[in-house]
């Protein structure tokens, strides 16, 4: 039997309840959204369903969200237009706009337990491009930095920047967290330079590593949460 290279080592949360949290983005045939824009949108839908009243405490979203959390946090995109998007509208979740993007996303749902109206949605075909290069991320927000070295799809790079969005969420303080969403969740995708991709990875910030279910290798180092409120001083050099 070949093993699958994107196998990866037993981990305890995989005998916890897996679910999923689904996000749909919107890909019209003559109109589709830059990429950037996409990534943008996407990490921002993330905060704004972790944020909403009704994920947290008592809310009809919270054990949904907690379960999921308790386990592996999977993240899937998929593409809907015209009636596909307008029928993903009417379930319950929230939608996020960008620039030119929009990307919708839901409370969790069982792995294998799709609402069937996202259920038959497309994976694949999420290949977006930038029509123009980004202008440089303004370095008082947040920035979410792209591995230089990887190669990932429109919708893979889509669940990666919401991973990385999410692991800022956790480490931030309840006033950082409010300060973010007096701005509406602002934040930049940008892809690092070789070199300052290495100085993030040194400087202790909220860095994902991808489980390696699909396109890249497990344990690859995807997106770093460049969070200001979390940038903290290297860790000294020992002194030999």
């Amino acid at each position: 039997m070949t093993t699958s290279p994107f196998h990866t080592a037993a981990d305890p949360r995989d005998d916890k309840p897996q679910y999923v949290l689904p996000l749909v983005v919107r890909l019209e045939k003559t109109d589709p959204p830059a990429r950037t824009d996409a990534l943008e949108t996407s990490a921002r839908a993330v905060l704004t369903v972790l944020d909403d009243p009704r994920s947290t405490g008592d809310g009809e979203w919270a054990a949904a969200i907690d379960a999921w959390q308790d386990a592996r946090i999977r993240k899937v995109v998929r593409r809907a237009r015209g009636g596909e998007w307008r029928k993903a509208q009417t379930l319950p979740g929230v939608t996020v706009t960008g620039g030119s993007a929009e990307v919708r996303v839901y409370p969790p749902v069982p792995l294998d337990g799709w609402p069937k109206e996202l259920a038959k949605l497309q994976v694949s075909g999420t290949d977006l491009d930038d029509p123009e290069p980004p202008p440089p991320a303004d370095p008082a927000a947040p920035v979410l930095w792209l591995n230089p070295e990887l190669d990932m799809s429109a919708g893979k790079t889509m669940a990666q920047t919401g991973h990385a969005a999410q692991l800022a969420w956790w480490e931030l303080t309840d006033a950082d967290r409010a300060a973010w969403r007096d701005t509406g969740f602002a934040l930049s995708v940008r892809t690092a330079a070789p070199d300052r991709w290495a100085g993030l990875l040194a400087a202790r910030l909220p860095v994902v590593r991808d489980a390696g279910f699909t396109e890249i290798a497990p344990g690859s180092c995807t997106v770093i949460a460049d969070h200001p409120a979390l940038r903290r001083p290297a860790a000294p050099s020992r002194v030999r």
